[in-house]
């Protein structure tokens, strides 16, 4: 069989693009603070409502992975998502341990979003000045 090295560079190419998942932003959490603060970006939380309703940040919008999983699939979870997701500014997105922001990102970064999840979790972004919502 008579091997074609372009064939196998072509093929190497695109399986690199279409299997690139999300990475952590390198943004600093001083200039998540200062987007957030000139409203160049806003801030989603992607745990689920519960984790939500023990504790979230003050800046934060409750936005659940479950709800963006669905969103691709389901025409009026997308509709309701979309009031919410603005294509003008950076979303950053947390959760607990930052893995979950990892699959939002590649949810919507595909639809077009400039969306930079970050590592830090939630405990760590309270240890790193950003305020906690009070409690009810």
């Amino acid at each position: 069989m008579k091997t074609r090295p372009w064939l196998t560079i072509v093929f190497a190419f695109l399986l690199a693009a279409v299997g690139r998942a999300a990475e952590h932003t390198k943004d600093s959490l001083d200039k998540v603070k200062e987007n957030l603060a000139e409203r160049k970006a806003v801030l989603f939380d992607v745990r689920e409502p519960a984790e939500w309703q023990r504790g979230h940040l003050q800046a934060a919008q409750l936005v659940p992975l479950s709800d963006l999983r669905r969103m691709t699939s389901d025409a009026a979870v997308r509709q309701k998502l979309e009031k919410n997701l603005p294509k003008d500014r950076i979303i950053y997105c947390h959760c607990a341990s930052g893995r979950r922001v990892l699959t939002a990102a590649d949810i919507l970064g595909k639809l077009g979003y400039d969306i930079r999840p970050l590592a830090a979790g939630f405990n760590d972004l309270r240890k790193a000045g950003f305020p906690a919502a009070k409690a009810p």
